[in-house]
């Protein structure tokens, strides 16, 4: 791992579909990570190499317990590796402490949950300018880019609720907003229709694939090969370890064949 008072940078490299030149959003190479429990160690992410480009939507898809959530998690620095190094945006950072990821989660990175994570005391309003303020923006402009948001989610007027007040659907729109309200370079989603029905999940598709046409980079960790499927890319994970890493459709996710999103977004209640 490295210091992080002294970040190294990755040199720019080019990928097929990008063109030389183009530095990943995001860069892992032999990342690994051990959980200890009461009944022994759990490999749950086994010397993986990843890349991901700027604009691409990625699913990564596997059983529960594959390690997924877990590499997702590492992704975005709510864990830390045991061992591999990790860059995003070019910077390494599998060596940065608390502080420090927590200001880059601010800047660069959106999290969105199964469980949403509101603060259940705080209003709808509040909750999604919370992270722009946190991230040095004026009042105004923390207040601009809520409302914009929420507008654009369906969620006009719903500013004053508190998140109990809210359908399942709702909470996870504003959970939406929230991790897009400092324009991330990264928005990494950890089974964000989990815990929603089929109209919910749909909702949730269709805001996701909304973003990525507008150039939003997204790693989306799923059970749902539905949900998969509206994806560039998904990544097969089973024990701790990528199995597959296919390209779905053409261009950017399929988005008018059999398998991409608009196939998706017609599953019936």
């Amino acid at each position: 791992m490295t210091d992080d008072t002294a970040p190294s940078r990755l040199p720019a490299h080019g990928s097929g579909a990008d063109g030389p030149g183009v530095r990943p959003i995001v860069r892992a190479q032999a990342l690994c990570k051990t959980h200890h429990g009461e009944g022994g160690p759990v490999h749950a992410v086994r010397s993986v190499d990843l890349t991901v480009q700027p604009g691409e939507f990625v699913a990564v898809t596997g059983p529960s317990g594959a390690g997924k959530s877990t590499l997702l998690h590492l992704l975005g620095g709510l864990q830390r590796p045991d061992s591999g190094q990790l860059w995003l945006d070019g910077e390494r950072v599998d060596g940065y402490r608390e502080a420090r990821w927590a200001g880059l989660r601010r800047r660069s990175i959106g999290i969105v949950f199964q469980f949403f994570n509101l603060v259940s005391n705080l209003t709808v309003a509040d909750n999604v300018e919370l992270p722009a303020l946190l991230a040095g923006a004026s009042p105004r402009a923390a207040r601009e880019s809520r409302a914009e948001l929420l507008a654009e989610l369906g969620l006009e007027g719903r500013e004053r609720a508190m998140p109990g007040e809210l359908s399942g659907g709702e909470q996870q729109r504003v959970a939406l907003a929230r991790a897009l309200v400092n324009h991330p370079s990264l928005l990494l989603a950890d089974e964000p229709a989990g815990s929603l029905d089929s109209k919910g999940t749909r909702e949730v598709l269709r805001l996701l694939s909304r973003f990525h046409q507008r150039g939003q980079t997204i790693v989306l960790v799923t059970h749902d090969a539905r949900m998969a499927s509206a994806a560039d890319r998904v990544i097969s994970f089973f024990d701790g370890r990528i199995a597959d890493d296919a390209a779905l459709g053409e261009g950017r996710g399929g988005r008018g064949g059999p398998g991409g999103v608009l196939g998706v977004l017609e599953l019936k209640d």
